[in-house]
Parts: structure tokens; C-alpha cells; sequence
């Protein structure tokens, strides 16, 4: 079946569901995602909703049996499984998941990750390889010439293709022309790297036409879309984006005592150049304001200490929170692992304008903290794929109990692994009624 005929299938797929949904419903597509939107936006604004609205993740391979290769080689069969859970578990925020293209990756041999389906095998999990692609002694270029930078260490680092990308002169002075470096581009290694470029911008192609606008389609069926992860924002906190993708970990943790300035100026850099390409959020979409994702990770006390956080972490992050709030959106930082009274931060932003994403661990010291001020998106423990649906229900109804007062609650559901789906449904029914207001 080729690509365009796929497309066609699974658009008239969703209109037969609309219809299913609407029937069994005895409401409008559109009546369904304004009630979903609006129990949102009581939270987030902090107003009691009618119930505890849900978000429910689930691991596609067991929901419906597609190899987890799917996201990186077959995103229609990904969209057509996020699409499923949706229908059958009717959360209040839907997400579509995060296909990559799998083959253009292969055709860049990329270095600071494996995927499923690639490198490895088809049901591999996907892994972010850290590594120090900015050397201690390349502050300088990065700061003075972060083009420069990109093109001639960072790239060819991080794809292996683009190697030949090394050998670049420096391009800020060459006024009067390239005459000079173009036997460069004339060279095998060159030519070989054209013709992987643009193989890879083929595949691009061809794999984002089947991926469409999987929000969107999810949207059509009454779901709203949970948040974005990009367009228009400013990112998370820029310590993480050094102390990952340019230092690694260990290089950053050095850099915190040997040149903390340069490492200052650099997270400033990051998030100064972000803020140079973010756009104001839409005032006239039916989701103002849109949320924005933004994953935090090395600001958890394992990785430092109060006053590394104070110093290192928390200004680029409030920064951040607070310009996203400026353009119009609603920014949702997910505080990985336990932050704890780290969390009191969030106290200097507005009162109503962001979601905090946290470990459940974190939840009942979250709420003395933030209550009033801040909702909360309360993740279950990933341990929870083990448990049983009596176990699972149990823990969500303590989580409304001791977190869920007069509102500013989300819960974040992961379904087991080894549950039926009729047995998810009728827990999440439950727990619904139990958490109306």
C-alpha cells in the first residue's frame, strides 16, 4: 500500500470514528473537547473543576502489539494505536507519541543516540547517548561564533555523515568569495555526504507525510492535545541543554568549579538565542493558551547541590518559564526524579500560569508548597506497570485524597502491562467518579 493510499485509509478511519463516538456519546465532537479543554483550564487556573481530569500513558507494543521500531519505521501504525487508547480510555488530554525518522537517522549515523529498528533490534528501548561534544576549551567559539561552531565541531560530532563538515574554514571573513574552498565540495568525501543528505531529506519527507498532524487528528475525535515540545517555545532550563547535549555530564559538573563564568555565559547564550526565535502563541485557537512540555533533569538534587541549583539552574529555567508565560502559553516543566522543596521556586512566578509535572513521590509536599498558587500533573510511578488494577486504583484515589483538595490536580495514568483493556476502563471510570468535585 503506498503512502498516499495509507493517509486516505486512515483518515476515513477517523471519520467512522467520529460518528462511533458521537453515537455512544450522545455529544458532539466538539461539545466533548470543549468540556476536556475547559476541566484543563480550571486547574491550570486554578478554579475546582467538575472531576480530577486524567491523562493516561501507554507503552504501544502492548497496548496493541506493534514493535516499538514502529515510531522510528511506521508511523501510521504508532498513530493508529495512540489514536486506539484514546477512543477506548477517553483521557481529558490526548497524546499522539514522538515518532522519529528512523531511516534518515541511519542515513546521518547518528552518535548520541540508538532506536529501535536500527542499530539495535525492533523492540530495543530508545537511549540517548551522552557525550562531550563541546570541548572545555571551545567556550569561546561557541559564544563568538556559534554558527561556526554548529557547522565545523557540533555537526560532525553528533552525525557521523558530516564529517567532511570538519575541514571548513572559518566562513566570517571570506568577503570576497569561496572560490577558494570549493575543491572542497568537488572531493569524494563531500560527494558522498551530498548524496546521504539528500536521502535523508527524501525519507524526512515521505515519513512526516504519513505522521500528518497526529494532534490535530486526535483533536478531530474530541481529544485535546496534551502540550507541545517545541514550536514557538524557548525550551527548558539551558543547563540541561549544556550539561547534555555540549559538555556532558561529567564535563559539566567540572565546569561548575573550574570555569563557572564561561558556563554561565554559555546557559545565557542558549537561552538568549532561543528567545530570538520564539513565537507568540495563536490568541485565536480554540487551545489558548496552548501548553508547552519542557523536561528538566539535571536540576534534581543527585546532581547538585542547593546552591548549584541557585545559581546554575534556576535563573535560565525561571527565565524560561516566565517568557513562555509572556508569549501566551502555559509552560508545563517536568521535574524528572524528586525535587522537593525545590519546587518552592516556583512560588516567585505569577499565580495560575504554569503546570508542574512531578514524581507521585513528590506530591503531597508538592501541594503544601504550591497549592493555591500552582496546579500540579501528578505522575504514577513507572513501577506501576507491575501492579495489579486494585493496586492501581487504590494509589490514585490516595493521591485525590491527600493532593486533590479543591482542585489544582491532573493525574497522570500508566496502564499496566498485563491488564486487559475492559479492566483499565472500568478502573479509570472509577476513579473518575471518585474524584468529582
Amino acid at each position: 500500500m503506498t503512502a498516499q493510499s495509507e493517509i486516505a485509509k486512515y483518515r476515513k478511519e477517523n471519520e467512522i470514528l467520529k460518528k462511533q463516538i458521537e453515537d455512544r456519546t450522545g455529544k458532539t465532537i466538539e461539545q466533548l473537547y470543549a468540556e476536556r479543554t475547559q476541566r484543563v483550564r480550571d486547574v491550570i487556573e486554578l478554579r475546582t473543576p467538575d472531576r480530577v481530569p486524567f491523562m493516561v500513558l501507554v507503552e504501544a507494543h502492548n497496548y496493541s502489539g506493534i514493535p516499538k521500531s514502529a515510531a522510528f519505521y511506521n508511523p501510521i501504525d504508532l498513530k493508529r494505536t495512540m489514536r486506539q487508547m484514546a477512543v477506548d480510555l477517553e483521557p481529558d488530554m490526548s497524546e499522539p507519541g514522538f515518532p522519529s525518522c528512523g531511516a534518515a537517522m541511519t542515513e546521518l549515523d547518528v552518535q548520541n543516540c540508538v532506536w529501535p529498528g536500527g542499530p539495535k533490534p525492533e523492540d530495543f528501548e530508545y537511549q540517548f547517548i551522552e557525550g562531550e561534544y563541546m570541548k572545555e576549551h571551545e567556550y569561546d567559539m561557541f559564544l563568538n561564533d556559534p554558527s561556526g561552531f554548529m557547522l565545523r565541531c557540533y555537526l560532525p560530532r553528533v552525525y557521523r555523515t558530516l564529517e567532511p563538515l570538519a575541514k571548513l574554514p572559518p566562513l566570517d571573513s571570506m568577503f570576497m568569495g569561496l572560490e577558494a574552498i570549493t575543491p572542497l565540495f568537488a572531493s569524494p568525501e563531500f560527494r558522498k555526504m551530498s548524496r546521504h543528505l539528500a536521502k535523508a531529506g527524501k525519507e524526512v519527507q515521505k515519513f512526516y507525510q504519513m505522521v500528518g498532524d497526529a494532534s490535530e487528528e486526535l483533536a478531530q475525535l474530541g481529544f485535546p492535545p496534551f502540550a507541545r515540545f517545541a514550536a514557538g517555545g524557548v525550551g527548558g532550563a539551558p543547563f540541561d541543554t549544556l550539561t547534555s547535549f555540549l559538555r556532558g555530564m561529567k564535563g559539566s559538573m567540572l565546569d561548575m568549579y573550574r570555569r563557572p563564568d564561561k558556563l554561565l555565559k554559555a546557559c545565557d547564550a542558549i537561552l538568549e538565542r532561543r528567545i530570538a526565535n520564539a513565537l507568540p502563541a495563536d490568541r485565536t485557537s480554540k487551545d489558548y493558551p496552548p501548553r508547552i512540555g519542557l523536561p528538566l533533569w539535571r536540576g534534581d538534587p543527585v546532581f547538585m547541590s542547593d546552591a548549584q541549583f541557585k545559581k546554575f539552574y534556576w535563573p535560565g529555567l525561571k527565565k524560561s518559564l516566565q517568557t513562555h508565560i509572556d508569549l501566551g502559553y502555559v509552560p508545563v516543566p517536568f521535574f524528572e526524579a524528586v525535587f522537593g522543596d525545590r519546587l518552592e521556586y516556583l512560588l516567585e512566578l505569577p499565580k495560575g500560569k504554569v503546570l508542574a509535572s512531578i514524581e507521585a513521590a513528590d506530591a503531597v509536599r508538592a501541594k503544601e508548597i504550591l497549592g493555591g498558587h500552582t496546579s500540579l500533573l501528578v505522575r504514577c510511578p513507572n513501577t506501576c506497570k507491575l501492579w495489579s488494577m486494585t493496586q492501581l486504583e487504590s494509589f490514585i484515589k490516595d493521591i485525590i485524597d491527600k493532593s486533590g483538595k479543591d482542585g489544582g490536580l491532573i493525574i497522570v495514568v500508566k496502564m499496566p502491562d498485563k491488564v486487559r483493556v475492559e479492566e483499565m476502563q472500568a478502573m479509570l471510570q472509577s476513579v473518575k467518579e471518585y474524584g468529582r468535585y
